[in-house]
């Protein structure tokens, strides 16, 4: 449930096997297009071997998550990857003290 601070998420992101450095490119190309929907990338790591990465995200709307998702720029990038493109999971947070 989203609060007046908006949606926060955290996606794990896999690298496709053999496959990080074509995913990394991807998610930078597809992490800059987060402002056309209201998102902000407040954090961005990466795991030791370059395998995993976890972003955490804010978007000010519920819609604007849903239309970065429909992006079709977003989804011709993830198309013209193929199977080299990352998995991901995507977690509904919330910020606690």
């Amino acid at each position: 449930m989203a609060d007046d601070d908006g949606l926060l998420l955290a996606a794990v992101v896999e690298m496709a096997p053999g496959e990080a450095e074509a995913g990394r490119r991807y998610e930078d190309a597809v992490l800059a297009h987060l402002g056309r929907h209201g998102g902000v990338l407040e954090r961005r790591t990466r795991s030791a071997d370059g395998a995993t990465e976890v972003h955490l995200i804010r978007f000010a709307s519920r819609d604007g998550y849903e239309s970065f998702l429909a992006d079709p720029d977003r989804l011709a990038l993830r198309e013209t990857l193929g199977p080299a493109a990352p998995t991901t999971r995507v977690i509904e947070v919330r910020d606690v003290a």
